[in-house]
């Protein structure tokens, strides 16, 4: 899971005799340099442990991708339907999912605050300080006892409050993965923390279409109560976890801060490369007097132009992430799947749950890849083929539209397209909706700057909510024209304004937003002498 440099290499003599390699590197001379004299084995047993911590956080994904395929799933299932008199597309399906992005839309003034204060693994489970991680609990409670006296509202009130805890908790988990997880494989990890969302998404839609082989009202209550699982994980196992070392160093415990770095990332060595040039950047960096201290100073995210840069970065892949059209087809993929004429409850549900395993499998081949093919590329590369995919399907639906034909080639082609959106939107953008807006934050400005990415996600939620519903089903197909336009309009925003992050440590970060073109900053690369040990010594750009 160590870093993969890409460079040519030469072996020259020094007048002194001093046998060095030359190598052209993309990244940070004193990042290159750790890595290279004390690579990391992830087979070792505390890399292991480490890896078992972070997956916890990675639970808070899941809880997310369970609730988002979850109300997509109960559309198809017709008791569900009928119960509460509604419908797969139009206002009803519209308003009802949209409550959870009101709650996390609500929650904005808490998770910055509860983050900062308590902790990062504590706001995993705030229920430890205020009870705020039983709000899933509650909330998952609410909507399944609904089945005892059929209100409309209570369904609603119940959303709404799992949008609210889980906007607080879906925020720490990646905040918590990307502090805490060794630097030399931190991209990868919190790249794989995100494809979580898709475990979430499949149990959903499994038990959903389980559900459908079970009469009655249990075929849709049963998968609304299994919402509570990674929830209690989280808030019983969250208390063994070590707490970010970031967070300790800069709430004067750096005694402790050094304690977590020599066993978790030194491997129980002092004197470590890595545990010497985490401190010495934690030392230079991060600031022990910062607006995290006061729950109400929000300064520190527009002070400075490098500042205001970083969260403009961080709001705008979070809401163009959502804005690919990949919610309509999470959301509401039987109103997506009628428009192709395949209409029935298990076909749509059958569907439904193969898409979740395919993403699954896409985004974790995807996750591999964030440091050997870097961010840029990544989301470059699939907003362009999210783009030339919808092409695609607005073409084979408009024909089926027009031929009216269900089992014909052009129904067949709009699945194959749905599938074609899966595997190019979860290759390169599912891995980095985690990593990349956590990355471009500095630590004064990353709890309260990942609740301005929860409110994007949530608004950008909430026009998918709103608006595609209603639109797939007063103009049909014509939808996917807009996600044609878009795609483009948000693949020239990546290109010009958001920089490469890889192979930097979070506070080397700041050199690039610091810089007056910080994407051109990003992509430099350093000539770089190595002594045989590793030693870095001598740099220059090239």
């Amino acid at each position: 899971m160590s870093e993969k440099f890409e460079h040519r290499t030469e072996f020259i003599e020094r007048p002194d005799d001093e046998v060095v390699t030359v190598k052209v590197i993309k990244g940070n001379d004193a990042f290159i340099e750790a890595a290279l004299k004390d690579p990391v084995n992830i087979w070792n047993g505390t890399t292991l442990r480490l890896l078992g911590c972070l997956l916890l956080g990675c639970f808070c994904q899941t809880m997310n991708g369970f609730d988002g395929a979850l109300f997509g799933g109960l559309t198809a299932n017709k008791t569900f339907l009928s119960f509460f008199h509604g419908t797969s597309d139009g206002e009803w399906a519209a308003f009802n999912s949209a409550m959870y992005q009101i709650g996390g839309v609500c929650a904005l003034p808490f998770v910055g605050p509860a983050i900062d204060t308590w902790g990062r693994r504590y706001g995993m489970m705030i229920g430890g300080y205020d009870a705020m991680i039983w709000t899933i609990i509650i909330g998952a409670i609410i909507n399944a006892t609904t089945l005892y006296n059929g209100s409309l509202p209570q369904l609603k009130g119940g959303r709404f409050i799992l949008g609210f805890g889980v906007s607080i908790v879906s925020a720490s988990g990646p905040i918590y993965v990307v502090e805490t997880a060794h630097p030399s494989w931190r991209g990868v990890i919190t790249a794989y923390c995100n494809t979580f969302w898709f475990v979430g998404a499949i149990l959903a839609s499994g038990a959903v279409r389980g559900g459908l082989n079970i009469a009655g009202n249990l075929s849709w209550q049963l998968p609304i109560w299994l919402q509570l699982f990674f929830p209690g994980l989280i808030v019983i196992f969250a208390w063994a976890i070590p707490e970010s070392p970031r967070w300790l160093f800069v709430n004067n415990k750096r005694r402790e801060a050094t304690a977590m770095l020599t066993r978790w990332h030194g491997n129980g060595d002092p004197d470590s490369p890595w545990v010497k040039l985490e401190l010495a950047e934690y030392d230079e960096y991060l600031n022990l007097n910062g607006a995290d201290k006061r729950w109400w100073d929000y300064r520190a995210l527009f002070s400075t132009r490098a500042s205001r840069y970083r969260i403009a970065c961080n709001c705008c892949f979070s809401i163009f992430a959502q804005w690919a059209g990949n919610g309509v087809l999470s959301y509401f993929l039987p109103a997506v799947l009628t428009t192709a004429g395949y209409t029935d409850s298990i076909t749509q549900a059958n569907i439904n749950l193969g898409y979740s395993c395919f993403q699954f499998a896409f985004a974790l081949f995807g996750a591999a890849f964030v440091d050997r093919v870097g961010r840029r590329p990544m989301m470059l590369y699939s907003m362009a083929g999210c783009c030339i995919v919808w092409i695609g399907m607005t073409a084979s639906t408009s024909i089926f539209a027009a031929s009216g034909d269900a089992n014909g080639s052009a129904a067949k082609a709009t699945v194959a397209c749905i599938f074609l959106f899966g595997a190019v939107f979860s290759i390169g953008l599912t891995p980095l909706q985690a990593l990349y807006p956590v990355e471009v934050l500095s630590f004064e400005m990353r709890a309260k700057g990942m609740a301005f990415s929860s409110l994007a996600v949530n608004v950008g939620g909430l026009l998918n909510q709103f608006a595609w519903p209603i639109s797939l089903k007063a103009i049909g197909w014509h939808t996917y024209i807009i996600f044609v336009i878009w795609c483009a309009v948000q693949w020239t925003v990546f290109y010009f304004y958001l920089p490469e992050t890889r192979r930097r440590t979070l506070e080397e970060l700041d050199i690039i937003f610091e810089a007056r073109n910080p994407v051109k900053e990003s992509l430099k690369a350093h000539k770089v002498e190595l002594a045989l040990d590793g030693t870095v010594l001598a740099s220059k750009e090239v």
